[in-house]
């Protein structure tokens, strides 16, 4: 079976590229720095179906964005979340949150409408966040 993206994910996010396991996504709302890991798995559902390799990989992905996106970004705390009510799909969600951002200190989830990047914001944070994952070793963009 070969892997395909959960349809509401590819709605809502802008793909950045690929590391080793996982699908490197931008949660379309500049409300936040919010990347998404999916891993390239089909039918996985919970991080436990995944193999020993495949978790130890998806860690060191996970690891890697979060502490990339907390200085690239300033953060004043990071909020990591897989939690699929929604979306089944195997995802994990990297948040940056600030004190001063508009659903602190509560989840992120409900608080506000989600707010899409304009053209010129979206074009500047695809940049920086590029350039942020290209320290991953083996990150490929997405083929234009």
């Amino acid at each position: 079976m070969d892997f395909k993206l959960d349809a509401r994910l590819e709605r809502d996010c802008i793909l950045l590229g690929n590391l080793q396991l996982s699908q490197v996504l931008l949660m379309n709302d500049a409300n936040y720095p919010w990347l998404i890991l999916v891993p390239r798995v089909s039918g996985v559902r919970e991080t436990y179906e995944l193999s020993e390799s495949q978790r130890e990989t998806l860690a060191k992905e996970s690891n890697f964005v979060l502490q990339a996106l907390a200085e690239t970004f300033k953060a004043d705390k990071m909020n990591l979340g897989a939690l699929g009510n929604m979306v089944p799909q195997l995802h994990i969600h990297h948040i940056v949150r600030y004190e001063t951002d508009p659903a602190w200190p509560a989840p992120v989830w409900g608080k506000v409408e989600p707010k899409p990047y304009s053209d010129g914001e979206r074009e500047a944070v695809v940049a920086k966040l590029s350039a942020m994952l290209s320290n991953y070793s083996g990150f490929k963009p997405p083929i234009q």
